[in-house]
């Protein structure tokens, strides 16, 4: 007999607030309080557990506090324009809501929300406490793609709040031309994200960044072959070869700020 597949549901708080403040209408209460960014978090609730029937519920959010990635990097993030008050105002609402629903709420001081969502996905995968279980983190980020495994999927939303993509490994593979979930840390490592403010290689895009780790598979056997002067690194180009020994330190770095933290 097969066993009952059990999904957990993990919703990344921050990303989905702000994408249905800035998606929806400055809707208001009666008392003249702004609720849009919280009515469209939980249009996307309610549809998602509609659709996908999880047995298990949690969200994420970001502390205000700053994380080790601003710790290492005080530049991280600083190229973001401010949260604006009318969306800040409208976490602590949505909290109280998530409580009276007893959704359990993850988050930690030096952490993002992203490096929550991980941990969670990572444990859930790890305890074995139900024979099948699948996990699906339901977001507007893509940087979540590097956590899909056969055991999770990413349920993205595409436009607005009422579009969305699941994303599992094939489909990663598809959209990344060969790249595998556990890659894309690699691939910003070379191109940095500009949304996050993480350097990467300067002149190396993403096209050139995929060609690399379908050479050399990750950022530390590149480097390897480069100090070895292997075969392989001949073929590079003398140009591409020579940023790439110029910016080691910083794509080793951009690696560490653009991998969530499990």
């Amino acid at each position: 007999m097969e066993p009952e597949k059990k999904r957990f549901l993990i919703f990344d708080g921050n990303a989905l607030l702000h994408r249905s403040f800035h998606a929806l209408p400055p809707f208001k209460t009666k008392n003249g309080e702004l609720v849009n960014a919280v009515y469209g978090f939980l249009l996307v609730l309610f549809k998602t557990i509609k659709e996908l029937k999880p047995s298990f519920v949690a969200v994420t959010f970001d502390v205000s506090a700053p994380t080790f990635r601003h710790k290492e990097f005080k530049e991280y993030k600083a190229t973001r324009p401010k949260t604006p008050e009318e969306l800040l105002k409208q976490f602590p609402r949505l909290k109280e809501i998530l409580r009276a629903f007893r959704i359990p709420i993850f988050e930690k001081e030096g952490f993002e929300a992203d490096d929550a969502i991980g941990t969670l996905a990572k444990k859930t995968k790890n305890a074995q406490v139900f024979p099948v279980i699948e996990i699906i983190i339901v977001s507007s980020d893509l940087d979540h793609l590097q956590l899909i495994n056969q055991q999770t999927k990413v349920y993205t939303l595409k436009k607005g709040v009422k579009e969305a993509v699941l994303y599992d490994e094939k489909k990663v593979l598809e959209r990344y031309r060969g790249l595998s979930p556990s890659q894309l840390p690699d691939m910003k490592a070379f191109t940095g994200d500009p949304s996050d403010n993480i350097p990467g290689v300067p002149g190396i895009g993403e096209k050139t960044a995929i060609d690399l780790i379908g050479i050399f598979g990750n950022l530390e056997n590149l480097y390897k072959e480069l100090d070895s002067n292997s075969e392989k690194t001949k073929k590079l180009k003398p140009k591409t070869k020579e940023t790439l020994l110029r910016s080691r330190d910083q794509a080793f770095f951009s690696k560490m700020l653009a991998t969530i933290r499990t």
